[in-house]
């Protein structure tokens, strides 16, 4: 079966092809600056050299036309799009609609009526489905929810403290995202750690961040809200915060509440505190002195540390720290901030192995000293991957 993973952001579009139920990479590849000048698309069939290719990519429906062109013909993977049996969307917010589900027009109206809680995700899938529905109009179109891993977090974690006729009747509560980067961490530091209870935190830390307390491979909290706005700060999306401080901005700037929310959730994170929305960039700057830098790193520590201690709380014990992201995989100074001081948990880093990246073996390694009670990992997660699997699953 070829199945196509498609994994979209705001400007981006990154997609694997596979074919299963063997998961052997046909091809895979990713482009940027979607909407804007300077776009590049990178992509290898197999086990090939990358080939790079300067684009204009205006929308997300020709970053598509653009990818397909590559995949089909006689220099492609494919002979035609009849070949493709399905294309899996790492899908993120549609209200109740969660698992793993044929991307009909109910469902793609669901997703629509949620931009607003999704507006640098719903609106880019959206724009996706359709095209490849109409490009590949044979393919089953299956939406992988991020939701979905944390279907089974008590309903204690999932509330939150406001009338509860705002759960029952609007579905006001926790959803949490990034699920398949967290299940993939899931099972890696499984495979990893070896049999015997295992009690992890994966910190999915990038341009979107989220925490996940982990139970035997069983998500049980999950540092996102209703929105992926919500948790620690992202890159340039806000976090936590009290919802009361919009209508302060609002009364006092003369904005509107639409004006407000944009500011949440595109002007926000670490470019609201330092200017900048790049942790290299932003590390780089800290190193040369620049104090809002070094804070904006410190505040977005702080909160990962503040979400890693209520989990082992939650999970009353710890055997694995795991780091996943170009973020949690690339950054060795947020994560040294980020375990720094937890012997007493007896997790303990060791300095050398905190200088490695996944990259650079295998997608996986051990940061731990070898007297640390608690393994510490660095992954370079494959969350397409986990949606062609479930795709898969969902077909046969």
């Amino acid at each position: 079966m070829r199945v196509l993973v498609a994994n979209l952001g705001s400007t981006s579009f990154k997609y694997k092809l596979y074919d299963m139920p063997a998961a052997r990479v046909l091809a895979r590849g990713g482009m940027d600056r979607i909407g804007g000048s300077g776009s590049v698309h990178e992509f290898c069939f197999g086990e090939g050299d990358e080939i790079e290719l300067e684009c204009d990519l205006p929308d997300h429906a020709a970053a598509i036309d653009e990818a397909l062109g590559r995949l089909v013909g006689p220099e492609g993977v494919m002979a035609s799009t009849a070949e493709l049996e399905a294309v899996g969307f790492k899908a993120v917010h549609a209200g109740a609609v969660t698992g793993v589900v044929d991307l009909d027009d109910d469902v793609v109206e669901r997703m629509i009526a949620y931009y607003p809680l999704a507006p640098a995700h719903n609106p880019a899938y959206v724009a996706a489905i359709r095209q490849f529905a109409a490009v590949v109009p044979a393919a089953r179109l299956i939406g992988c929810f991020e939701s979905a891993f944390h279907g089974q977090v008590p309903l204690r974690r999932q509330l939150y403290a406001v009338p509860y006729e705002w759960y029952e009747q609007y579905g006001i509560r926790r959803y949490g995202f990034h699920g398949a980067s967290h299940r993939y961490a899931a099972e890696k530091v499984r495979e990893l750690n070896g049999p015997g209870r295992l009690r992890q935190i994966n910190c999915h830390l990038g341009g979107s961040s989220s925490l996940c307390a982990i139970d035997d491979g069983v998500s049980r909290g999950s540092s996102m809200g209703l929105t992926p706005q919500g948790g620690v700060p992202h890159n340039n999306r806000i976090g936590d915060l009290d919802p009361f401080a919009l209508e302060l901005v609002m009364r006092e700037e003369g904005l509107s509440f639409e004006q407000v929310l944009q500011q949440c959730s595109g002007a926000s994170g670490l470019l609201g505190l330092c200017g900048h929305n790049d942790v290299r960039d932003i590390e780089a700057r800290a190193s040369a002195g620049d104090p809002r830098c070094a804070l904006a790193i410190e505040v977005l520590t702080t909160a990962v540390r503040d979400y890693l201690g209520a989990y082992v709380v939650e999970l009353g014990g710890l055997e694995a720290i795991s780091f996943t992201g170009g973020i949690g995989e690339n950054s060795r100074t947020v994560r040294q901030q980020v375990l720094a001081g937890l012997d007493f948990l007896g997790a303990r880093l060791d300095p050398e192995r905190n200088n490695q990246s996944p990259d650079a073996v295998a997608g996986s390694c051990a940061l731990h000293a070898d007297d640390s009670g608690v393994a510490i990992y660095a992954l370079r997660t494959d969350e397409e991957l986990i949606v062609a699997r479930q795709t898969h699953e969902f077909l046969t």
